[in-house]
């Protein structure tokens, strides 16, 4: 069993949200479900029954009703809400008593901080509506943004959305080759774009950039620059202009449930990123669940997480106005001026959910902060941590700073359903270093090799019973071949969502890192993420890489473990000596590391991830082009050492 931590302090779980729903299922619905196992079981047995009660309780408003609520159950295939028209974008306005609320604050490196009402989001996102329709986007038509995590992408996008055109973003700071690997697939007709940004105290220059995006994309008609910064780009559209003043009125395009919403690109790490379709309806439905019976946000809520518009996390932060939440924006280097800056920024916000990445919390855990002495946070309920797994001393971190007042919610989900498979609820406790428990509305397990659910090992992460916000499709895969082999030729009727889980008794759930770079010696399998909580606090060790090499005659094949040592420190065999005691004592003797090599830096994707799969495949021989395009790396020259590595060892010419 996991090690518990705390369970919320009982006043918060009453207020909880996800209390009043299940108080209203018993009203409504005269279903009573008095604990989170029992609510979860019907809300995976019953999906027709529990995906309309999710309609019913956040009053979705549909332009034609619904017919039925699934098709069923078989994957691909099956079809929500048949019948139903209606709007994302709609459901973001439209309660007189919210006008005066504010909806956006933003906090930027490049400019002063802006916020917005409700009212006021309204009428930037009607005027820039009428202008989007006066450059002839209509339904259909493809929108995007090169843009910081700013209002004007949360406009830009709720504008595209409501004309039912469809919407794709990346961050500035990507190079012109991903950029364009990502959006030619769609072939947009407008492009938002700033000519530059500041990061901590350094300005960045990015019209050469745009430039090259531009003249690579023969389909756009239009660049708009939102004014970001002191540079104007050349030959583009002022932001100011499209959003003039007009009289057209705040309209919404009634569209099919699964009309296509936005397009989210995989990483693009490991070749072509794939350009994944989400429908209005499901994210419509997948995110007011979330955000509001896990994430347990609602009128008076202030959401801060620190994002780019590259990841699919601000796709779900964007939806807070779903549920009358407030947004904190921010953008720039969020360790500027020190660490401490983003919990200055929820003081000063009053954030209520502040999310973090592993890395940043664990930052704040060895700089010895103190965050709940040292700010006024007392308005926050949650802290919501993703991005990549988070060691079980994170936790006790957490715990010992917020105590139970505040939930600790730990959470894993992806691009390809733009939401959480695992996470916290309120009514759920918290275990140290595992997650609480699969979300609501979603059947997942580990599957061994012949697709049984297993118990207390490790397994393929697969999601067995629809859910709304799975992808309508993948971009320009009209037969639906290239969805199958992605999501479904590996288990026939289950969605294999590529990470390695292990499921306790209990329920959680611990994800050790994505399943193709899984350590697997003489039968026993770990996932890297479980490698990484032995190395991260080892005395000259500042990060690392793990990766093994299957011998293709069954032998144990090859385990190659990379550092980047401390300043000062030296790879010697006596701290190779020191990894192998702490590794065999933790692990097992099997996974001893064969050799442990020094490199200057471990490859990160700009979203935060570790690339063991693309160091995998060049160690295998791979064309490190053809596994990693430069411009989707934290740091471009990552993978030089790697390359080195594997010429050196094979004797291969450059």
């Amino acid at each position: 069993m996991p090690e518990l931590l705390y369970q919320l302090a009982p006043e918060r779980v009453e207020r909880a949200r996800v209390r009043d729903f299940q108080r209203w299922l018993a009203t409504e619905r005269q279903r009573e479900f008095p604990t989170y196992a029992e609510l979860h079981a019907w809300s995976v047995s019953d999906l027709e029954g529990f995906w309309a009660a999710v309609w019913q309780y956040f009053e979705v408003r549909a332009s034609t009703p619904y017919d039925q609520v699934l098709s069923g159950r078989t994957m691909p295939g099956a079809r929500w809400f048949a019948g139903a028209t209606l709007n994302y974008a709609q459901h973001c306005f439209g309660r007189p008593e919210d006008a005066d609320v504010v909806a956006v604050t933003a906090w930027s490196q490049t400019r002063a901080p802006v916020q917005l009402t409700f009212a006021e989001l309204a009428e930037q996102v009607r005027r820039l509506r009428d202008g989007l329709r006066r450059l002839g986007v209509r339904r259909g038509d493809r929108v995007v943004g090169y843009l910081p995590n700013c209002p004007e992408a949360l406009i830009a996008f709720l504008a595209t959305a409501s004309l039912g055109a469809i919407w794709a973003s990346c961050a500035p700071e990507f190079g012109p080759h991903s950029v364009v690997d990502r959006f030619a697939q769609i072939e947009p007709t407008v492009m938002f774009a700033v000519a530059g940004y500041t990061y901590g105290d350094e300005h960045l220059d990015r019209r050469r950039e745009v430039a090259q995006v531009r003249a690579r994309m023969p389909s756009l008609r239009h660049v708009v620059q939102v004014p970001y910064g002191a540079h104007d780009l050349a030959g583009a559209l002022a932001w100011a202009d499209l959003t003039a003043p007009t009289r057209s009125p705040l309209e919404f395009e009634p569209v099919p449930f699964d009309h296509p919403l936005y397009v989210l690109f995989s990483s693009g790490t490991t070749g072509p990123a794939k350009a994944i379709v989400h429908g209005h309806g499901g994210i419509l439905l997948e995110h007011l669940k979330s955000l509001g019976l896990h994430w347990d946000l609602g009128p008076g809520d202030r959401l801060l997480w620190f994002t780019t518009t590259a990841w699919m996390l601000w796709n779900l932060l964007v939806s807070a106005p779903l549920v009358r939440a407030s947004l904190v924006m921010i953008d720039g280097n969020p360790l500027y001026p020190d660490v401490a800056e983003q919990w200055r920024v929820a003081e000063q916000t009053g954030a209520t959910l502040m999310g973090a990445s592993p890395g940043y919390l664990m930052a704040c855990r060895k700089a010895g902060l103190r965050p709940a002495r040292e700010f006024d946070l007392s308005r926050l309920r949650q802290i919501g941590v993703a991005g990549s797994p988070f060691p079980a001393e994170g936790f006790r971190w957490v715990a010992e700073q917020f105590g139970d007042a505040v939930l600790l919610n730990v959470g894993s989900g992806g691009t390809d359903v733009c939401t959480g498979l695992v996470q916290a609820s309120p009514l759920l406790p918290v275990w140290a270093g595992e997650m609480s428990g699969p979300s609501l509305g979603v059947d997942v397990r580990a599957f061994d090799e012949r697709g049984r659910t297993v118990v207390g090992e490790l397994g393929e992460l697969v999601i067995t019973s629809p859910m709304p916000s799975m992808p309508v499709g993948l971009w320009g895969d009209a037969d639906g071949s290239r969805l199958w082999e992605s999501y479904f030729s590996d288990y026939p009727g289950a969605f294999r969502f590529g990470d390695w889980c292990r499921f306790s008794t209990a329920g959680t759930c611990v994800i050790t890192g994505r399943s193709d770079a899984t350590l697997n010696r003489g039968g026993v399998r770990l996932g890297t993420g479980e490698f990484y909580q032995v190395l991260q606090d080892l005395p000259g060790v500042a990060d690392s890489v793990v990766v093994h090499l299957e011998d293709a005659a069954g032998g144990p094949g090859e385990l190659l473990l990379f550092v980047v040592p401390q300043p000062g420190v030296t790879v010697d065999d006596d701290l190779r000596r020191r990894l192998a005691d702490e590794i065999r004592a933790a692990l097992s003797p099997r996974h001893v590391p064969d050799d442990v090599v020094a490199v200057p830096a471990i490859p990160y994707s700009r979203t935060g991830k570790k690339l063991e799969v693309p160091v995998k495949k060049i160690l295998r021989g791979a064309d490190p082009r053809a596994v990693a395009s430069p411009d989707a790396l934290l740091d471009p020259g990552a993978l030089d050492a790697f390359v080195a590595y594997y010429r050196e060892r094979r004797h291969v010419g450059p």
